[in-house]
C-alpha cells in the first residue's frame, strides 16, 4: 500500500463529501469522507494538479454471477458517480489518459455479513471498482478495501496523497448507510441518487 501516514497539512480547507456526493478541485484543499461498507475513489491528474473524491455505495445487491458487473444492474449507480466524477474533472482540465487512482471502503460487518445479503453490496463494491478501473486503464496506485473496520480518509489534492484513519467496527455505521441508501432505492421519484 502506498498509503501516507502524515499530519494533515491545517492550512487548506477541508471538503467533506457525503454518500452520494462528489467534489473535484483544480485548487489544493482537504476532501475528506467516512466510509462503512460505501468506497470512495480519489482521482487525479498529476500533471494539470485536478483532483476529485466520490463516496458511493452500489444499490442492487444482486447481480448474475458470471457477468461483467459494469453491465449488471449492480453497476449502474457505481458507473454514475464515476463517469460524473471523471467528466467534472475533465471539465476542469483534466485528462482522462493521466488519471490515476486510490480506492478505499468496502468494510463488512461480521455480524451482518451472514445473515442479510444487503451487506454484500461491500464485496460488489470492490468487484466493481477494480472491474472499472481496468476497463478504463486507470492505474490504481493504492487501495485499502474489506476488514471490518470503517474509515475516515483524507485526500489532499496537493500532494495527492491519503491520510487514512481506522475506526472501531461500527454496526450502527453501516445500518445507518443501508437505511439511505434503501430509501433512495424504494423512492427514486423523491429523491436523487447523487447530490452536488
Amino acid at each position: 500500500m502506498n498509503l501516507e501516514n502524515r499530519h494533515l497539512q491545517i492550512d487548506l480547507d477541508t471538503v467533506n463529501v457525503q454518500p452520494g456526493e462528489f467534489y473535484t478541485s483544480e485548487s489544493p484543499v482537504i476532501i475528506q469522507t467516512l466510509l462503512g461498507s460505501c468506497v470512495s475513489a480519489c482521482l487525479y491528474d498529476g500533471q494539470s494538479n485536478i483532483a476529485g473524491l466520490n463516496h458511493f455505495l452500489l444499490a442492487a445487491p444482486k447481480y448474475p454471477k458470471f457477468q461483467p458487473i459494469l453491465l449488471a444492474d449492480a453497476g449502474r449507480y457505481g458507473v454514475h458517480s464515476m463517469e460524473l466524477l471523471i467528466n467534472d474533472m475533465m471539465k476542469k482540465g483534466a485528462k482522462r489518459n493521466l488519471l490515476k487512482a486510490k480506492v478505499f471502503g468496502a468494510a463488512h460487518i461480521q455480524d451482518l455479513r451472514d445473515t442479510d445479503d444487503f451487506f454484500k453490496i461491500a464485496e460488489i463494491n470492490q468487484r466493481f471498482l477494480m472491474e472499472f478501473l481496468e476497463s478504463e486503464r486507470i492505474p490504481l496506485i493504492a487501495a485499502d478495501l474489506g476488514g471490518t473496520q470503517g474509515r475516515i480518509i483524507y485526500f489532499n489534492t496537493q500532494s495527492m496523497e491519503v491520510i487514512l484513519r481506522y475506526l472501531p467496527s461500527n454496526k450502527e455505521k453501516i445500518l445507518e448507510e443501508r437505511k439511505f441508501w434503501q430509501y433512495k432505492i424504494d423512492h427514486p421519484e423523491k429523491t436523487q441518487i447523487y447530490m452536488f
